[in-house]
């Protein structure tokens, strides 16, 4: 990663840290160290308002740099920061939301004259607008992600099961370069590649917080797939997460073994009605609540509205932020007053669960522009038979 890139992702960082009156973060989580150094390691970067970031890493023992710094414990920070010159500070930001309590408590424990503030809101803020070179890696991403969707009709074989299928779409996905670690924000949120969800299997309730459960095939993970073998007239929706350079780009695509039911092609259709109309309102300035309502006008007016986004239990959103994990700020649901900036990266998801058919619908990432949305996974988003 280029060091002005990076410093740029860190000055958005110091500016709303400045707002704030913060004089110094200490950043330790995989995900914030990848944004703010561009490689993850077992160590802690301190970055003070007014001075160059500094890196006090544990492993691996071969990075070197002006300002990087080999410890064993994080207490050896305070002695180089004051070797270095530099002012103890008078508010210090951590990790609140994503440490532990324990290293939490440790790493506060070292600046006893400061006041101490929970920093992850502050850099999860900073994290949803995108820079160019962030938006680039998605453009990549995506058209990795759509070579492999592209490929799922060669792998069909007629007896599978939905787990079947989804191991061989997972063998896609790796080949095309997918990393096969999928990072979501939330102690409770977790996932393996993504899910593969077929028939009534996909409007079974799941305890985390996506678009549409499944019942999974352990308790251990209770969601996606659960061994439904793929019959005639069921749909089949593929939504794994595009993760081939640290950033989470979200397609979900529809197949069908055999005809499915005239509704069913009604219903697609309607999710695809959704997406165009969202996107043709999506702009900056535009407040999230106000697109998640016009999908909910829509989707009511066309009769799907029971069977929109689940069933007994529906998702409370229509897309989600994305980046370095697959749940970021936007969100498009209700009382959402945020409103769209050109960086900001999404994925918009209207999806229908139809009982004996299965899910259909579509999700896409997009890139707000400027002047709007573009589009960055681009492949086939019909209905496609095996």
């Amino acid at each position: 990663m280029l060091l002005p890139e990076l410093k740029l992702r860190r000055d958005k960082i110091r500016s709303l840290m400045a707002q704030q009156n913060i004089d110094a973060a200490i950043i330790t989580c995989n995900v914030n160290l990848l944004y703010t150094y561009g490689q993850v390691v077992s160590g802690y970067l301190y970055l003070p308002l007014h001075a160059p970031a500094r890196l006090f890493v544990k492993r691996p023992n071969t990075l070197i740099g002006e300002h990087v710094h080999a410890v064993r414990k994080p207490e050896q920070i305070i002695e180089l920061l004051k070797e270095n010159g530099l002012p103890m500070p008078q508010t210090i930001m951590l990790e609140g939301d994503e440490l532990p309590y324990t290293e939490y408590m440790r790493l506060a424990g070292m600046f006893p004259e400061a006041t101490v503030v929970n920093g992850t809101p502050l850099i999860r803020q900073a994290r949803s607008v995108k820079t160019e070179m962030e938006v680039i890696m998605f453009r990549r991403a995506a058209a990795a992600h759509a070579k492999a969707y592209q490929q799922i009709p060669s792998v069909y074989r007629e007896g599978m099961t939905d787990m079947e299928l989804s191991i061989e779409i997972e063998r896609l996905m790796r080949l095309q370069g997918c990393l096969g670690i999928f990072r979501v924000f939330g102690q409770s949120m977790e996932i393996f590649m993504g899910s593969v969800l077929t028939g009534d299997n996909a409007a079974t309730p799941s305890p985390y917080d996506f678009a549409l459960g499944g019942q999974g095939i352990d308790p251990a993970l209770p969601g996606g797939v659960n061994g439904t073998l793929l019959s005639k007239g069921q749909s089949v929706m593929v939504d794994l997460g595009g993760n081939f350079n640290g950033y989470m780009c979200d397609m979900s695509r529809v197949f069908s073994v055999g005809k499915l039911t005239d509704e069913a092609y009604a219903a697609h259709q309607v999710c695809l009605d959704i997406q165009e109309e969202v996107a043709n309102m999506a702009k900056p300035g535009v407040v999230c609540e106000d697109l998640y309502n016009k999908a909910i006008d829509m989707v009511t007016k066309a009769g799907f509205a029971d069977n929109f986004m689940g069933i007994d239990q529906k998702a409370k959103f229509i897309g989600h932020g994305i980046g370095l994990e697959i749940n970021e700020a936007p969100v498009l649901a209700p009382r959402v007053k945020q409103e769209l900036e050109p960086g900001m990266v999404f994925a918009l998801e209207p999806k229908i669960v139809l009982p004996g058919v299965g899910p259909v619908g579509i999700e896409n990432s997009w890139a707000v522009t400027a002047e709007g949305v573009e589009k960055l996974t681009l492949c086939n988003e019909e209905i496609i038979e095996f």
